[in-house]
């Protein structure tokens, strides 16, 4: 068995929560298990609480506070858990980043951008740059460092099992500086073959679709129900209807079919990282 990782309270305000904690619970010579008990959540998420990872949900807080007579300690501090965890994501996208924490499957369709949790930070950048100009430098440094540190999904053991398919055109519009643009290709090759996850490229050619407006992310959970979110430029939604994901779901499937194959799509991404590479050496 690996010893265990206690979470570094100085490290953030979700760890410091986390960390008092589980130096409760023990003093209360409870298990994780014992602590959960007549709620509804489960000891994995609880475990993920303590270690800073995700926020406690307000029914968990309150039930913590009843279980270890801490006189509403962790109710109080709830929200400001919460919003120390959302500094620099979306308000619409903050609970979905902490839904992709504990989600078993991840797929996504990109027909307009990368990714967040491929995208590098120079990437990151230049959407802030061109996609909200009014930034001030300062937030647009603070949106960087949130999106950068989702990548923290990857170095995960138990991360969720990823499949993407992006819109083909997202390899070859020069977004960024040749050399820029190579490296970005050169991290979602290097990212998704590491994790053994799927990217699959939905052609140029393939001029309609089934879901061609809007991103599309359908998550699945262990001890949860499916949920769907979509997102444009300005706002997102969460979908948990099970008519509405069902029908998402098989949307999802008709994309997957029309995509190229993982090893096709792949390759063409790596061909383009070296198209740019060379771009970038004939301009020196």
């Amino acid at each position: 068995m690996s010893p265990r990782k206690d979470p570094d309270p100085s490290a953030s305000v979700p760890c410091f929560y986390g960390a008092e904690l589980r130096f409760l619970r023990e003093s209360a010579g409870l298990t994780l298990d014992q602590l959960v008990e007549g709620s509804f959540r489960g000891a994995p998420l609880l475990s993920r609480i303590e270690r800073g990872e995700l926020g406690m949900p307000m029914d968990l807080a309150v039930h913590v506070d009843k279980k270890l007579k801490t006189g509403g300690f962790f109710e109080r501090h709830c929200e400001k858990v919460q919003q120390a965890r959302r500094s620099g994501l979306a308000t619409y996208f903050a609970d979905v980043a902490e839904m992709e924490v504990r989600a078993t499957t991840i797929e996504e369709w990109a027909p307009g951008v990368i990714p967040g949790l491929l995208q590098t930070e120079a990437y990151v950048r230049r959407l802030a740059q061109t996609g909200k100009p009014w930034l001030k430098a300062r937030e647009v440094e603070r949106l960087v460092r949130a999106r950068v540190a989702r990548a923290d999904f990857w170095k995960r053991g138990d991360h969720a099992y990823y499949w993407g398919i992006l819109q083909e055109s997202l390899i070859r519009r020069p977004t960024l500086p040749p050399d820029q643009m190579a490296d970005q290709l050169d991290h979602i090759a290097a990212v998704i073959r590491s994790s053994e996850s799927v990217l699959q490229l939905l052609p140029e050619a393939a001029a309609t679709g089934p879901i061609m407006m809007g991103d599309l992310r359908v998550m699945t959970f262990p001890d949860a129900p499916v949920i769907t979110y979509t997102e444009n430029a300005h706002s997102g939604q969460v979908i948990d209807f099970p008519p509405l994901v069902m029908e998402y779901r098989r949307s999802y499937d008709l994309l997957r079919a029309a995509a190229l194959s993982p090893e096709a799509s792949l390759a063409m991404v790596e061909d383009a990282a070296r198209g740019y590479r060379h771009e970038a050496q004939q301009q020196d």
